[in-house]
């Protein structure tokens, strides 16, 4: 299992020496999926107060967390341009699960859009999103 979770981990695109930031931590996260970050990171993930810029998010988000948007525009506050933002959903079928459709609309109002979606644990699945028309 460690090998594939690192994969899975590995496809989220975070590397060596980043700053990740995790909001939404519960006991219902995949510890293995935040092992296999953290070693890939090279550090511990930031928790939800850190206030300096960051390279990257990944936000634990379930049906009852309230406000998606709200937690996107959040994030974005201290996450450098180019920074990796992932929201990570239980998948169909689990306890709070969220679809897909209430993430692109969340992500819309927030600036941002939907770019891929892949199982990234037994339970999870991961969404990353990007700005929309912020060139580089």
């Amino acid at each position: 299992m460690g090998q594939k979770a690192d994969s899975l981990a590995a496809r989220l695109g975070f590397g060596p020496g980043q700053v990740v930031q995790e909001y939404g931590w519960g006991d219902d996260v995949d510890d293995d999926l935040r092992v296999d970050l953290e070693e890939i990171v090279g550090g511990e993930l930031v928790d939800e107060d850190f206030d300096d810029v960051t390279d990257g998010v990944i936000i634990w988000w379930r049906e009852d967390d309230g406000d998606l948007t709200d937690m996107l525009v959040d994030a974005q506050t201290v996450l450098d341009d180019g920074g990796l933002m992932w929201v990570l959903t239980r998948k169909p079928g689990r306890d709070g699960h969220v679809g897909h459709d209430e993430i692109q609309e969340a992500a819309t109002t927030a600036g941002l859009h939907a770019t891929s979606t892949f199982a990234v644990a037994a339970d999870w699945s991961a969404t990353k999103l990007a700005n929309r028309g912020r060139g580089r």
